[in-house]
């Protein structure tokens, strides 16, 4: 787990393996360039949210610094080193529809204990927390892929936990949830980011990023538009795009905020 910090109200935080950096980034696919990124660093404390409109590059940054995917060019660094796969073991990632194994909800936590080197003896009691804080405790036993579309992210959420990560991706977790289901979501991005864990989501809800973020990081085009606290760019945006792109969502921030 990240060691932890005071910070300046007393409470403890992680003192991260962060920042993660990107710089001179590019991806190209067909010799078009949909990422062009010249400089982002993510730092230690709450959660960072990607925005902006459909093809952006939001999902194809995070897949970026997660590893999943390598750029065209350019370089990312995470735990001071450029990422690779053992600091790659620092990091979890959360998808859109849940990639869950073939295996009942209490194995597939199991499973994820033992890639992160969890002795055994500890398993049992691990996995029985996990099961407890996803709200999941009665259906250990049930095959994953038969859970709810809510009960199989939050399956996908607290197992991405398991490792402990320093920074936890999130790609638009509550896509396909009913409020409810985003709700309990939501109130796991608090646990987690509590537990110090840094959490990096894209979201289109406009709403889960005004509640939850410190700061927002705007796209536009595959590049990055500006890099503000979540006070600022939802007042006063700086660019232009910023600015077009709340124009549009303003109905979408009024329902968030009856």
């Amino acid at each position: 787990m990240p060691e932890n910090v005071a910070t300046a109200n007393g409470e403890a935080i992680q003192a991260q393996s962060l920042p993660i950096v990107a710089e001179n980034l590019t991806y190209l696919a067909d010799a078009r360039k949909l990422l062009d990124v010249e400089y982002l660093e993510i730092t230690a404390g709450g959660p960072t949210v990607f925005l902006g409109p459909n093809g952006a590059g939001k999902s194809l940054f995070l897949r970026l610094l997660h590893g999943l995917i390598q750029p065209t060019s350019g370089t990312i660094r995470f735990r001071n080193t450029q990422l690779d796969p053992a600091s790659r073991r620092g990091q979890a990632m959360v998808f859109q529809n849940p990639v869950l194994l073939r295996r009942s909800v209490a194995a597939n936590i199991e499973y994820a204990l033992k890639v992160h080197d969890v002795k055994r003896a500890k398993r049992r009691g691990k996995v029985q927390q996990l099961l407890a804080q996803s709200g999941l405790s009665g259906q250990g036993g049930q095959s994953a892929r038969t859970l709810s579309g809510g009960e199989q992210q939050r399956l996908a959420f607290v197992r991405a936990m398991a490792g402990d990560p320093d920074i936890l991706f999130l790609d638009e977790p509550t896509s396909s949830l009913d409020p409810q289901a985003s709700g309990e979501i939501e109130n796991m991005i608090t646990q987690a980011t509590n537990a110090g864990t840094k959490i990096v989501l894209v979201t289109h809800d406009l709403g889960l990023a005004r509640r939850t973020s410190v700061e927002i990081v705007f796209l536009s085009e595959g590049r990055v538009c500006e890099k503000t606290s979540c006070e600022n760019f939802f007042q006063r945006p700086s660019s232009p795009e910023g600015r077009t792109f709340l124009a549009r969502n303003q109905a979408l921030i009024g329902e968030t905020d009856d």
